[in-house]
């Protein structure tokens, strides 16, 4: 025979017993004492039998709750402890996390929070998928993966964008170059030099020229080139100069390559995360997004 009872009918009863009173047991659970009181008529009925004696002053147990009361405790002890066993599973198995993330921040940012999270959750596993921030943005939507760090939103309103970070556009240049020399570079003093560009289909190409276009600035390009790296190997032997995410860009001392902010108008990309609107992570990929985001800073 089915007993049809849910696991909070068998909660109320055993807090209205361990509490002695329905008030103590309502408030322990969060519940309305008249919901409380539902849950455990539900428990009876399902029973067939009444479990608790109820007077003004205090409740407690009928006979077929004496005998029941053990049963309950016990069940729930069990289930308690097979959640607990599943939640540690998932901590030191290779749980697996999958997220997509645009190279830049998959190169220079996503290793350090990676290496934070595995020094915690040491077997869990990562598939990260290096896309452009379009399609990483598809990846997002199809499902292929939990989330995803983009510079853009969408206009799917099924994605969600959580802004992190902005990150600023940066000249790039040789250390011998003259416009190293300046502490600060304008957008009209490139003009003079050959310009290295990423090509029109990159999303960071699209929002820089479109940033320009309202501060009636165009740039004038002399290479054009798919990936950001690449810009950098030419910069780096003296072919031009380069705009670049400051993301991009070495850090630290590089030995032949300087970096320069560029003002009249400063402008940045935004990074986010990017998430399937109501959409649930994993417990893997929730523990580290929590992570992600309070480890997430402009200062690099």
């Amino acid at each position: 025979m089915n007993i049809n009872c849910e696991m909070l009918d068998l909660r109320a009863f055993l807090s209205v017993v361990d509490l002695n009173g329905f008030h103590r047991a309502a408030e322990a659970l969060n519940l309305s004492q008249s919901a409380l009181s539902r849950r455990i008529q539900k428990l009876e009925a399902a029973v067939g039998a009444p479990l608790l004696e109820r007077t003004t002053r205090q409740v407690s147990l009928t006979a077929i709750g004496r005998e029941l009361i053990p049963l309950v405790r016990r069940m729930l002890e069990e289930f308690d402890s097979s959640l607990f066993a599943v939640r540690e599973l998932g901590r030191q198995s290779g749980a697996l996390v999958t997220i997509a993330c645009i190279p830049t921040a998959a190169f220079y940012f996503l290793p350090t929070v990676i290496k934070e999270f595995t020094k915690v959750y040491p077997n869990i596993r990562f598939r990260i998928l290096d896309l452009t921030a379009v399609d990483g943005l598809q990846a997002v939507a199809r499902g292929e993966v939990e989330f995803g760090i983009n510079i853009m939103g969408s206009s799917d309103p099924d994605l969600d964008f959580a802004h992190l970070a902005d990150d600023p556009f940066v000249l790039a240049a040789r250390r011998d170059h003259p416009l190293a020399a300046k502490e600060a570079v304008s957008w009209g003093d490139l003009g003079s030099y050959p310009l290295i560009t990423v090509h029109r289909s990159s999303g960071n190409r699209t929002l820089l020229d479109t940033a320009l276009a309202r501060h009636d600035v165009q740039l004038r390009w002399t290479y054009e080139v798919t990936h950001l790296s690449t810009s950098l190997g030419l910069v780096e032997q003296g072919l031009g100069i380069s705009v670049l995410p400051k993301l991009a860009t070495p850090s630290g001392n590089h030995p032949f390559l300087v970096t320069r902010p560029l003002t009249g108008p400063e402008i940045s990309r935004p990074i986010g995360v990017v998430r399937r609107r109501n959409a649930k992570l994993s417990p893997a990929a929730g523990r580290f997004l929590e992570m992600l985001l309070g480890t997430w800073t402009d200062d690099r």
